[in-house]
This record gives structure tokens, sequence and C-alpha cells, in this order.
């Protein structure tokens, strides 16, 4: 591959931003890689791993002459982050994002960024329960999904240039429309991780299992639970706090299904369970043929990344 952007600064330093170093490095995508982190310990630690080409103490430094801005931080912050570089961002360049709610998003940054700067976006939908700058790897990428959400009115030359790069960091690109993109992803993400909170916290309320038993005996089901939950506090906050309306919705549809379930076991509703359970299966089976998991045991998930 050869060289998209020739500076590409990342404010915020976690899994996605890291992982973004090394899957640029891997394949020559950016000349020179500028960070910055709000935590002096983790720009510390970025500088020690010599993670970046230059780490800076302040946002307003990274994005001094960068081609490219990618806002890597809480949803919550975003609108922050965007009203402290505004006034240094270079005239053409691009300033995109990693958040996993994109109307907040969009409400909180566009209106900041100046004319003759390009906003685009975007959402990787990949991850692991790591963080922190140590916990990127170049291969998170490869074979998920990034999903591009211009504004009305953004240059196709800008965004087919970041599609180039998140393609050549491996992902497969698709663009979609913000609301849409929020209720898909309160579907596909946000609802589950609440889910998972959930029964991980009942199993902490519920003290005639104790914790030890808990520990020793977690089947699979509820150890998947425990790796969704442990992910990042803050982050799950604000995304929760930011696509109130769509979590809300799918929230009120899984209690109507839980609600049915709970009668259909009550009434001994053998077959209606039967059935339900045949047609979830399915999309197990779905999500196996796209290459977005493995039928293995410990859903392909093999080492502690």
């Amino acid at each position: 591959m050869s060289v998209i952007y020739n500076r590409v600064a990342l404010i915020g330093l976690g899994l996605i931003a890291s992982s973004m170093v090394h899957a640029m490095r891997r394949r020559g995508l950016a000349r020179e890689i500028v960070g910055t982190a709000r935590s002096p310990e983790t720009r510390q630690i970025a500088r020690l791993d010599g993670l970046c080409d230059r780490v800076t103490d302040t946002a307003a430094e990274a994005v001094k002459d960068a081609d490219l801005v990618v806002l890597c931080v809480p949803v919550g912050a975003m609108g922050a982050v965007a009203a402290e570089i505004a006034p240094h961002l270079k005239p053409g360049a691009t300033v995109s994002d990693v958040g996993s709610v994109k109307r907040a998003v969009i409400d909180a940054v566009a209106p900041l960024i100046p004319e003759g700067v390009h906003f685009i976006p975007a959402h990787p939908l990949a991850g692991t329960e790591h963080s922190g700058p140590r916990s990127g790897f170049a291969e998170l990428y490869d074979n998920r999904w990034c999903l591009l959400v211009p504004v009305e009115g953004t240059d196709p030359a800008a965004t087919a240039r970041l599609r180039a790069l998140w393609e050549g960091m491996g992902a497969n690109v698709e663009e979609m429309d913000a609301d849409h993109h929020d209720l898909v992803l309160a579907v596909t993400s946000h609802v589950p991780h609440l889910i998972a909170y959930t029964m991980v916290g009942v199993a902490d309320d519920l003290r005639r299992v104790t914790d030890s038993e808990v520990v020793k005996y977690s089947a699979a089901g509820f150890r998947d639970f425990t790796r969704i939950a442990a992910s990042d506090p803050t982050m799950w906050r604000d995304v929760f706090l930011n696509n109130k309306d769509a979590t809300l919705e799918i929230l009120g549809r899984f209690t109507e299904e839980l609600f049915a379930l709970q009668r259909a076991i009550r009434t001994g509703e053998g077959e209606e369970l039967f059935d339900y359970f045949t047609r979830t299966r399915a999309i197990r089976r779905g999500i196996i043929e796209a290459g977005q998991d493995t039928d293995a045991p410990d859903f392909g998930r093999g080492g502690s990344k």
C-alpha cells in the first residue's frame, strides 16, 4: 500500500487508536502519526513504547498541520475536544471519529468544524474488553466493518480517501445514515451490552449464589457476559446517554420478548420455545457464514487480545 495521509493525529490513545497506529504502520498508510491523550500517564506509556512518531501534551499541538484528525475519545468528550482543536486545524484537513453513536457526535462536533475542513464521522465495529495504549494490535480491523457516516455536503474525494485508509487497515467499509446507524448499533451492540451488565449485576445481587460459585462454575454464557461487562465504563455510560432513543426503543422490544418467553416457560409451551430458539440459532449461523465469528466453543476468541 502507499501513503494515504502525510500526517495523522489521534486524539486519545486507547485500544482503537493504538490499533489504528499498528494497522497504519503495517501497510505504510501514514508518513507520520502524532498522538495525544488526556492522561499524563497514557502519554508517558505511549512515549516509552514509541507508539506514535510524536506524542504531544495537548490536542491543539497534535492537530497542527495534520491531514487527518481522528477523535478517539468517549462520545461525551467529543464536543469539548472539537472546540479545543477547531482553531488549529489545517484548511483541507479531514476530521473523523470512532464513536459508537453518530447522531449525538454530529450534533456536538459538526457546528465547531471550520469552513474548508471536512468532517466525516466513522465507527469501526471492532474491539475487545481491553483498553489503554498497550491494548492495540494491527489485526483488530481485519475483516471487520467500519461504517462511514458523511454529513450532508461532504466532499466525495475526502470520503473516498478515508475509506481507502480504513480498507488499508483491513476493514470492510460501508456508508450509513446517522439515525439508522444508531438504531442498528442499539440492536447489535448497545442493548446486548446493557443486558450483559444487568446479568452480571443480578449474579452479584443474588446472595443465595455465592461469589465463589459464580466464578467457579461459570458456564460459557455467563463467562461471555462478564467479558462484555468488563468493557470501559466511561465509554458505555456515554453511549447510553447519547443513544437514548434507539436504546430505549430496542430495550422496550426486548422486554416484550422477555415477557413472552416468561409466559411460555410458565405455561409449558415447549413448541413455542423450540421454534423461538430455532429461529435465533439461524442468526448465529448467519454471523459465522459472514465471517464475523467462528463456530469454535470459545466464540473464536482464542487468546487474551
